[in-house]
């Protein structure tokens, strides 16, 4: 292994069912941040808007109580047109600066999700049909650029776009062409491992194809034959989540071992984020599951 690579390893709210804002019944933050120090993680995302606190100094005290380290946020903007879902890019502003306050160094983006009924619709099976027109992809490109612009030049974050099933970017080919036509002086991207094979492509070979992008990345499981199964019957992504596509760690086909090669190769340093996409009331034990998969990366050689 390359001595300047280093990977951390950190996690996120979402691997105790804190999924969108509006989530119901999740678990109170000060129980999550708890068993993120229990599980031995020492770095989390922020989680959606409004779920840790947005004051600097509470934050702040949370957190550095528990030994934990912000790295970043998942954070969702309109991209076609950032002002029809004002709300959306208000918060999306709020969080960014809230993450510059906090002197991280990274924001994650993502197009605002099912926001499109034929994208959420289409999410595992999208065709070349079901994608931005002309005039669309230009905005979305247009407005990627200058938010990421905006996060380096005013806030000093650097952007790594996560591509999203649900989402405007979720093929290969739309990945590519996101990728071939921004600035990659400000967006960098960050795969997720499982959100990749559920759109229908190899991560290994998406990293090997962008290595100079990856700035973060997002380590989760996908099960392919629970997946043919939810895309047998049309289910869309929250039908996924509920049967179980992304279980723990190396219980699905995900291949972890390449992954890990091709990282080495690439000499990737940064954070790797775990998550294991579950829903309240799942009857997953959250914290059973994110000690499992710390051990898992850390027994993998990470």
């Amino acid at each position: 292994m390359p001595k300047s690579m280093e990977i951390k390893i950190a996690t996120a709210p979402v691997s105790w069912g804190v999924v969108m804002k509006d989530t119901p019944n999740v678990p109170p933050y000060s129980q999550v941040l708890d068993e993120m120090r229990e599980a031995g993680y020492t770095g989390t995302e922020l989680g959606p808007y409004g779920y840790l606190p947005q004051d600097k100094n509470q934050l702040h005290d949370e957190l550095d109580s528990r030994g934990l380290h912000l790295l970043s946020a998942y954070v969702q903007v309109n991209f076609i047109d950032p002002h029809t879902q004002f709300e959306v890019y208000k918060e999306a502003l709020t969080t960014v600066r809230l993450l510059s306050e906090m002197d991280c160094k990274l924001v994650t983006l993502s197009d605002s999700l099912f926001a499109s009924n034929l994208r959420a619709e289409r999410a595992g099976k999208v065709r070349p049909e079901d994608g931005l027109d002309g005039a669309g992809w230009s905005s979305f490109v247009k407005n990627v650029n200058e938010f990421a612009k905006m996060c380096d030049q005013d806030l000093g974050l650097k952007s790594a776009f996560h591509p999203h099933v649900g989402g405007w970017i979720e093929t290969a080919e739309e990945v590519d062409r996101l990728m071939s036509e921004t600035d990659a002086t400000y967006v960098g991207m960050c795969p997720d491992t499982a959100h990749t094979v559920y759109g229908g492509h190899d991560p290994v070979k998406l990293i090997s194809r962008w290595p100079d992008r990856i700035r973060q990345l997002h380590i989760k499981e996908c099960d392919k034959a629970v997946l043919a199964e939810v895309l047998a019957r049309d289910g869309d992504y929250f039908d996924g989540v509920t049967s179980n596509v992304f279980p723990e760690l190396g219980k699905g086909s995900v291949d972890f071992q390449a992954f890990h090669k091709t990282l080495t190769e690439i000499d990737f340093s940064g954070w790797a984020v775990i998550e294991q996409d579950i829903l309240p009331d799942s009857g997953i034990n959250a914290l059973e599951s994110a000690r499992y998969n710390l051990e898992f990366l850390k027994n993998a050689g990470w």
